[in-house]
């Protein structure tokens, strides 16, 4: 059954190779058909309906595309769906559960971490990536691991106090 706002889209023109490739993305395997040329950024929006990833540029300056490729940071604008071949992706509709929001989640709602939303999507994925690594990280170290993600609204300084907010409820959940 198809929806009023489902988009359809159109096969790709004669001559055009796609391949078949199989991500597990946010814990499911999905497989979809991609042209060579489709960025992963785009997969995820258009052929997977993910839209929490954002393109802000499309030029990797903003990471408003930022995504966990097997655990790693990365700006999905800049990788080819092929490469993901294969691999496994979180993207930001895999923080929270059907129940409760993600502990970074939470903090950028108590912290007012978030102004439009647009970069919020790509700043709550690399800090993910950061307090896997690092579960109690400084102000000067979250300020590093978000250093590629710009927000055009804020001043910053309440993302990062959403991060330490996020980083001291994951300890004591652990605790």
């Amino acid at each position: 059954m198809s929806s009023l706002y489902d988009e359809v889209a159109p096969a790709p023109a004669e001559g055009v190779p796609t391949r078949r490739i199989t991500v597990t993305v946010n814990g499911e395997p999905r497989t979809i058909d991609v042209e060579p040329r489709l960025l992963l950024a785009h997969m995820l929006r258009q052929g997977l309906k993910l839209t929490g990833t954002h393109s802000g540029c499309d030029t990797s300056n903003c990471g408003a595309c930022t995504i966990l490729f097997e655990g790693r940071p990365i700006k999905s604008c800049t990788m080819l769906a092929v490469q993901a071949d294969g691999h496994s992706i979180e993207t930001v509709e895999g923080l929270a559960t059907s129940s409760e929001l993600h502990p970074i989640q939470e903090g950028f709602k108590q912290e007012h971490g978030l102004q439009c939303g647009f970069c919020t999507p790509g700043m709550m994925m690399a800090s993910k990536a950061l307090l896997e690594k690092n579960p109690n990280p400084t102000e000067d170290e979250v300020r590093w691991a978000l250093s590629g993600n710009l927000c055009r609204c804020t001043g910053y300084q309440n993302i990062v106090k959403s991060v330490l907010w996020a980083a001291e409820k994951m300890r004591a959940e652990s605790n």
